[in-house]
């Protein structure tokens, strides 16, 4: 069998051992592995008619090439955000575009048929793909097609519906509780209110875990809007509280207030970052010094934790043991604490987001973990 393998969206750690885990397993089972580089965009790409395409979108794997992958962070093949069936005018390679081709027209113009084509050209008899929401919605679309498909669940957020965990997940988590114990120096030090903002668009999962995790005052997440007023009220006597005269918030980049309030506050800029905008409102309601940090990207950088490495190499294993069950058009998880396979169509089933009855305290703006026994190990 012929594999092709691709990453789409944000990078994460993890991608690499997963990658490499799959080869391996390929090379074993006596098949053979396609790289595409650049998500998606590898086979958008990718000119059947013009012989140098193939070495700059695509890349043959084996043992010797995925070797020592697995000991960085990223994504070796690279990535992209670009979803076939909507393309943006500027993104259209040269030899797709339209005789009436306009740089600056807004249409989306969608590919799947030269994708398709090219998945024949090139003999692919299955593809893995490795990605988030956009990523895994387009390869459910390609399954519908008709395409073989196993999808294998990964980001930051941790927001893929039908699984409880995705590659990734437990290095940000990991990374953002570093982070704000190294910021407590500096905040303490300066006796301020520090606002630490983590990813997180759809779901404030990292927020609400990692404020957990390392004792934070406060941690506003993406499912629930704040009152500036409110929290300012809460954070100043949290830093009155403290010895040390500082007070810490974690804020999900998702996060919004109550009724889109941000350009009440003079000088605050609406198109700024929600922790941004929330500094701003705060120091102009407390009249505080604020610390303001945005981490998101760091806590994607280098190489992956234990956890994100096991299941990085987990989820590659079980690939390729549906493909010896041959039981496609399936995405690996986690469910329920335990390694798990659910029909890829699970994906246009619904929006996986905080269990907000049971992990948050909505009037107090904290996490609220009492009950914890039968929850799984990262309460889902």
């Amino acid at each position: 069998m012929k594999i092709g393998i691709l990453t789409g969206g944000g990078d994460v750690p993890g991608l690499n051992p997963c990658i490499k885990a799959v080869v391996y397993r390929a090379v074993d089972d006596g098949h053979s592995v396609l790289g595409i580089r650049r998500g998606w965009g590898g086979l958008l790409n990718y000119n059947p008619q013009n012989e140098e395409s193939a070495q700059r979108w695509l890349m043959p794997l084996d043992k010797r090439a995925v070797r020592t992958v697995d000991r960085t962070g990223g994504t070796f093949l690279h990535t992209s955000r670009l979803i076939p069936s909507r393309v943006p005018a500027n993104e259209i390679p040269p030899f797709l575009r339209e005789p009436t081709w306009t740089p600056g027209s807004s249409e989306l113009h969608d590919f799947t048929a030269h994708i398709l084509n090219n998945i024949e050209q090139l003999k692919l008899d299955l593809i893995i793909s490795i990605g988030g929401d956009d990523t895994l919605n387009y390869s459910h679309q390609l399954h519908r097609e008709g395409v073989p498909i196993l999808a294998i669940p990964k980001t930051m957020d941790n927001d893929v519906y039908g699984t409880d965990y995705c590659i990734g997940f437990s290095t940000a988590v990991t990374r953002s509780i570093n982070f704000i114990h190294s910021l407590r120096t500096t905040i303490g030090s300066h006796e301020r209110l520090g606002i630490i903002e983590l990813f997180g668009k759809h779901s404030g999962e990292i927020s609400l875990i990692a404020a957990y995790l390392a004792d934070v005052d406060r941690a506003i997440i993406s499912e629930v809007p704040f009152d500036p007023e409110k929290l300012a009220a809460f954070i100043l006597k949290d830093k009155q509280r403290n010895p040390s005269n500082y007070a810490m918030l974690t804020i999900s980049e998702g996060a919004s207030m109550i009724g889109g309030r941000s350009g009440n506050y003079g000088q605050v800029d609406p198109a700024k970052n929600i922790g941004a905008v929330t500094g701003e409102a705060l120091k102009q309601i407390t009249g505080e010094k604020i610390l303001y940090q945005d981490v998101a990207y760091l806590t994607r950088s280098g190489a992956p934790d234990s956890i994100d490495l096991m299941v990085g190499f987990n989820f590659a294993n079980m690939a390729m043991d549906l493909i010896q069950e041959n039981r496609l058009g399936q995405m690996v998880a986690v469910r329920d604490g335990k390694y798990a396979t659910v029909p890829i169509t699970i994906l246009s089933e619904g929006i996986k987001r905080v269990d907000v009855d049971e992990l948050y305290d909505v009037e107090a703006y904290r996490p609220k973990v009492r009950h914890v026994n039968a929850k799984p190990m990262f309460l889902y």
